[in-house]
This record gives structure tokens, C-alpha cells and sequence, in this order.
């Protein structure tokens, strides 16, 4: 029952993940390395906006700090993910290692959508919908290598998919709450920090003044949405 439900809930995330999952491994086969290379990169790293950015560290002959310098930049937002995940993963053993591993944008708004049903096991839902997610995507990049060595594509553009699918989250979150005022905090920060920072260093500072801002005021948010 709870397989089954979490299945049902993981749907959307399936169609995004099979699309870019293909267009991550049509990319990487465009580069000259396999399937093998696809399934490895997507179970290990399984990180859809740094598995991108990797073909590029890996064709350049990247540098360990840069690779860990450019990793955490790509994944900051992920690190203020597990602080909000803290409670919600506290009593998760024994999947709270791969619940950890497996934290991606999209598992994270399934996981944080609202209340597990009465008859789920909660625990194992967050368990079977990180799972099903890895496998989606895992999916998609071997489909989109064999394709990539089967026929050639022209990749251009392939790696805006990523932004695209972030972008459609954000709509989709915003669709279905109607206190809109973290995401005006969010598209305010990222807008400023833009500005101040250039496009190549606005990450972590943005992510840095969400936090604070989230912070200070998250009895006035709390308030907001009680009254909605």
C-alpha cells in the first residue's frame, strides 16, 4: 500500500526524470563515454544539475578544488535543505542514510507536500519515494546513452533542462500554497544577489540571505499562513 502510494506520488517526478535523465545521458554519450559511465555517474553522484556541470569538469581535465569548489556551489541550496529535513528525518532508521544521499529538489517537494495519509508508513514512504525517484533518473540517463551512441543528436540547449524542471517546480509550489511569501523572498534574494554578485558567484550568497531573511522573519510566516 504505501509502494503503491508513493508510486501514485511520484509520477510528475517520473516524467521530468526520464526527460532529463535522457537528455543528461544523450549529452554524456555526445562526449565519448557510454552507458556505463551514465549508470555509475546517476546511482553515485545522482545529482541532476552536477551530473550536467560534471561532463564538462571531466572533458576539461578539471582539478579536484575545482571540482569540490564547483560542486558546492551547484548543491549549496542542499545543505539548507537538510537543515529544514532535520526533524523530519530524525526517526528514519534505518533509511535515513539514503533518505540523506538521496535528497534531491524533487524528492524534497514530494517529501514536504503534506501529511502522509492514515495507513502509510511514513518512514517508508520518504524510503520508497527516494527510491523511485533514483531509479527514474537512472532510467533515463542509460536510455539517453544507448540513444546518444545509437543516433546523433544535436545537444544544443540540453543543458537548460535542468532550469526548466526547477522552474516548473516553483510554478507548481506556488500554484498549490496561497501564502506566496517565501517564494517573493526567494526570487527578491536571487534577484539582488544577481545584481551584486554577477551570474557565476550569486549562488551561495543568495542561499545565505533567503536563510536570514527566513529566519528572522518565520513568526510573521508562520502567522501568515495560520490565517490563510
Amino acid at each position: 500500500m504505501t509502494l503503491k502510494y508513493a508510486f501514485k506520488q511520484s509520477l510528475p517526478v517520473m516524467a521530468g526524470y526520464i526527460v532529463l535523465g535522457t537528455g543528461f545521458g544523450v549529452l554524456l554519450a555526445s562526449k565519448g563515454y557510454g552507458p556505463g559511465w551514465a549508470f555509475l555517474m546517476s546511482f553515485f553522484i545522482y545529482a541532476g544539475s552536477m551530473q550536467y556541470v560534471a561532463i564538462d569538469l571531466i572533458t576539461s581535465g578539471a582539478t579536484l578544488i575545482t571540482t569540490a569548489i564547483m560542486t558546492l556551489m551547484v548543491n549549496a541550496r542542499h545543505l539548507f535543505y537538510g537543515l529544514s529535513m532535520i526533524d523530519r528525518y530524525r526517526h528514519t532508521q534505518p533509511y535515513k542514510p539514503y533518505l540523506i544521499f538521496g535528497l534531491t529538489d524533487e524528492t524534497y517537494s514530494l517529501v514536504c507536500s503534506g501529511e502522509v495519509p492514515t495507513g502509510i508508513d511514513q518512514n517508508k514512504y520518504y524510503f520508497y519515494v527516494t527510491l523511485l525517484d533514483q531509479i527514474y533518473w537512472i532510467l533515463g540517463s542509460l536510455l539517453g546513452s544507448v540513444l546518444g551512441s545509437i543516433v546523433a543528436f544535436n545537444t544544443t540547449g540540453i543543458d537548460f533542462a535542468m532550469t526548466s524542471l526547477f522552474l516548473v517546480v516553483f510554478t507548481q509550489q506556488s500554484l498549490d500554497t496561497k501564502n506566496h511569501s517565501g517564494a517573493v523572498i526567494g526570487v527578491f534574494c536571487s534577484i539582488l544577489c544577481l545584481w551584486l554578485f554577477g551570474p557565476d558567484r550569486f549562488l551561495i550568497p543568495t542561499m545565505i540571505f533567503i536563510t536570514l531573511l527566513l529566519t528572522v522573519l518565520k513568526k510573521q510566516l508562520e502567522n501568515e499562513e495560520s490565517h490563510d
